[in-house]
């Protein structure tokens, strides 16, 4: 039997009001054009201080550009309107304990979260920071079983000794990202933001935030990622 455009239209909105009201709201979000982007972690993802760079300028331009609709979400906002929960100065533990109100607030259909600074290699802090990105993970899902993660193998650093810890960490994302493959269920990818990113060259005199060479390599990798994993978001 065929159906009209019009017949399918009324099918489907019955579908979703009979849904419970959290579970309508992630629907409604489906159903739209455009798709949020919620980018999440500390000073690196804030971007813009200290003269560096901001990769969500060169993002938000990239995907215009590919004819993408998309719309940075989240409880701050930088000096060019674009959206976002970076927060200068926070570790993996307090992202950690403040992903449920910001996320419920902005449950966003994408999540870009780049996490791990703001530690100390004499704390040995990867298992923390492992700990932290499982709990941040299993705390989206939770709001939004539909949400879609990247998690970045983060930038690397020079300020040394205090981030000798990050190559360490980043093979302990890669492990983190092999195991939740095994789950069906979740939309968690790896983005690998460290390859290709040079402290001597992409960051700013710390040798921590990048510069604007360094937020336009990052954001080719986000735009990159973010183009594979919508076309599927768009399908659903």
């Amino acid at each position: 039997m065929l159906f009209t455009c019009a017949r399918i239209t009324g099918f489907l909105l019955l579908i979703i009001a009979s849904l419970p009201a959290d579970e309508q709201r992630f629907a409604d979000s489906a159903t739209e054009q455009t798709i949020t982007l919620l980018p999440l972690g500390d000073s690196i993802t804030e971007g813009g201080g200290g003269g560096g760079g901001n990769y969500r300028h060169e993002l938000d331009r990239l995907l215009k550009d590919a004819g993408h609709s998309f719309a940075f979400v989240g409880p701050k906002t930088d000096g060019k309107g674009l959206s976002h929960a970076g927060y200068s100065g926070w570790n993996s533990s307090k992202i950690r304990d403040q992903i449920v109100g910001v996320y419920k607030q902005y449950p966003a259909d994408i999540v870009l979260l780049h996490m791990g600074h703001n530690h100390f290699s004499e704390h040995d802090p990867v298992p923390l920071i492992i700990y932290n990105t499982n709990a941040i993970l299993d705390t989206i899902f939770g709001i939004n079983p539909t949400a879609t993660i990247l998690v970045a193998r983060v930038i690397p650093a020079g300020k040394l000794p205090k981030y000798s810890y990050i190559p360490k960490l980043n093979r302990q994302l890669a492990q983190l990202f092999k195991e939740r493959q095994s789950n069906l269920t979740h939309r968690v990818f790896l983005v690998d933001q460290e390859a290709g990113f040079d402290w001597t060259t992409d960051t700013v005199a710390d040798k921590v935030h990048p510069n604007e060479a360094g937020a336009i390599k990052m954001a080719a990798v986000w735009a990159a990622a973010i183009k594979k994993v919508s076309d599927t978001l768009k399908s659903r």
